[in-house]
């Protein structure tokens, strides 16, 4: 922890009173020095928050102070009190809680880009998902059930209960290898119309040969370089070694008749009008009730270490968040 004067918004932004910011894995890779948008360390990490607009500029509407919003940021999200740009900060319906909506940005964007933008499963289609008790994972769960898919996914063992509770059809050990002949024993021989592969290095060799003909494997984050006390240089220098870099080209991708594709959100910064029409999507199923984030535990600032743990042990099921309090949710 360390202080710093409250920050002062300039003429477009808006200051929010944090009551939640999310934890990501781009903030466990700017930890480690491996994140190449972050800013030079010490920096504060935190790509998204949520809370009460407490101060605006002086070319934003006044009528936005008190008003609970969401936003994004280009990291420094860990604070009591963060400024961002007036237009991505997005009023929160009532409906939503702020713990909810500092949960949204980040895992249900991504997802929102995979399975409604670039993947778009139709009724009836196959989705497998990696790492489908994570953040990003339960978002893309609930999205491809909104959109009638039927649901694959992989997570660690004490996961799949859980997992087949929230509508997944059959789940794999996300530790099993040559895992596409079962993909393609549960899919009557064809493999899976759409793969989202978080992991990267050899995982992604195995997410194509599970793709059906006419299929897509989106490939997001690089979640297998951050694994606790391995995380590192060496770790992701490693994880890309066994990318198979040579195995899927384009000349085989035609002959296979298969797209390989990649989301990266902390890159779509220049497309602020299009991630603002999602946002606001998400924001009005979440106030219908159609989807709803699962909150994996919520701690102090002063515990943002053990909530880094959580993730990088791959402990939790669901979203971990830091808030400026300490709150009995952990």
């Amino acid at each position: 922890m360390r202080t710093s004067p409250v920050p002062e918004p300039t003429a477009a932004e808006v200051r929010i009173k944090v009551a939640a910011a999310g934890v990501n894995f781009a903030d466990i890779m700017m930890r480690r020095g491996l994140y190449p948008d972050a800013p030079k360390l010490p920096a504060v990490p935190g790509y998204e928050v949520a809370g009460v607009v407490d101060a605006v500029g002086r070319d934003v509407d006044s009528d936005l102070l008190g008003r609970r919003v969401v936003a994004m940021c280009r990291f420094g999200g860990y604070s009591e009190q963060v400024c961002v740009p007036a237009e991505l900060a997005y009023t929160i319906p009532s409906a939503v809680d702020l713990h909810a909506a500092a949960a949204l940005p980040v895992n249900y964007l991504t997802a929102w880009q995979m399975v409604r933008v670039m993947a778009a499963p139709g009724e009836g289609e196959t989705v497998l998902i990696h790492s489908a008790a994570g953040g990003v994972g339960l978002a893309a769960v609930q999205l491809c059930r909104l959109a009638g898919a039927r649901i694959l996914g992989s997570a660690s063992p004490a996961k799949h209960d859980f997992l087949r509770r929230q509508g997944v059809a059959h789940v794999f050990d996300s530790q099993q290898e040559d895992f596409a002949d079962e993909v393609r024993n549960v899919t009557d021989g064809r493999g899976a119309d759409v793969v989202l592969e978080p992991r990267h290095g050899r995982w992604i060799g195995e997410s194509y040969d599970a793709t059906a003909k006419c299929g897509r494997l989106i490939l997001f984050g690089f979640s297998a370089a951050a694994q606790g006390g391995r995380s590192g240089l060496w770790s992701s220098l490693g994880t890309l070694a066994r990318v198979p870099w040579l195995r899927i080209n384009p000349v085989r991708m035609m002959n296979d008749n298969k797209m390989v594709g990649g989301v990266n959100l902390g890159r779509m910064w220049d497309q602020g009008v299009l991630v603002a029409r999602w946002m606001k999507a998400l924001l009005d199923h979440a106030a219908r009730g159609e989807i709803s984030p699962v909150i994996d535990s919520v701690h102090p600032f002063q515990e943002a270490g053990r909530a880094h743990d959580r993730l990088e042990l791959r402990r939790n099921v669901g979203k971990v968040l830091l808030t400026p309090t300490r709150e009995d949710r952990a």
